[in-house]
């Protein structure tokens, strides 16, 4: 899993002290980003060539969640919680607390390190550029969002020398949280 992008965001996304994700909706969205950023890394463009990323980040978020989800189990990251009513959805709770902290310490070295953005590995830049795009403030709160802005910009920025096009669509996952949960009139 030290290589799994998508399982490693949903570790970012997902708060220790609740049992739970901050935002299930928001973390569909990073989820799928991170699944796409791990595809164009591996010289796999997309499902569709990798022409609009936007669109396909907000393709079939739904499915790739709990597909992650199902990974995490599999590895023995997370494990399932009976339904709470007959017809509740599962529970999915992380139960290796060693790697939620240990990915949150991988963001943060990545964020405070002093070293330039380009000598960071390519899945600790798009870690951190999707926990700032994510809002996730337990990794990147607002006074680093602010501080750090630079490398932030850098580490997004670097997405594009995987793909054309995919660090606008991180870039723009504020919007396109607010435009799938239907705040913007999108679906």
């Amino acid at each position: 899993m030290d290589d799994d992008l998508a399982c490693l965001t949903y570790l970012l996304a997902y708060d220790d002290s609740a049992g739970r994700l901050y935002d299930r909706p928001r973390t569909r969205l990073l989820v799928r980003a991170a699944t796409l950023i791990d595809l164009a890394s591996h010289g796999r463009p997309g499902e569709d060539g990798g022409r609009d990323w936007k669109r396909l980040v907000r393709r079939r978020r739904g499915q790739t969640l709990t597909e992650v989800e199902d990974r995490l189990v599999a590895a023995g990251t997370a494990g399932v919680l009976a339904p709470r009513t007959r017809f509740g959805t599962r529970r999915v709770t992380v139960t290796d607390h060693a790697a939620l902290a240990a990915v949150r310490a991988r963001v943060s070295g990545a964020l405070h390190g002093d070293g330039p953005v380009t000598a960071l590995p390519m899945a600790d830049a798009a870690l951190l550029a999707l926990a700032a795009a994510g809002g996730i403030r337990a990794v990147v709160s607002r006074r680093d969002r602010r501080t750090y802005r630079a490398r932030i910009d850098a580490c997004t920025d670097s997405l594009a020398t995987l793909a054309p096009g995919l660090d606008r669509a991180v870039r723009t996952l504020p919007t396109t949280m607010i435009a799938a949960q239907g705040g913007m009139g999108g679906g």
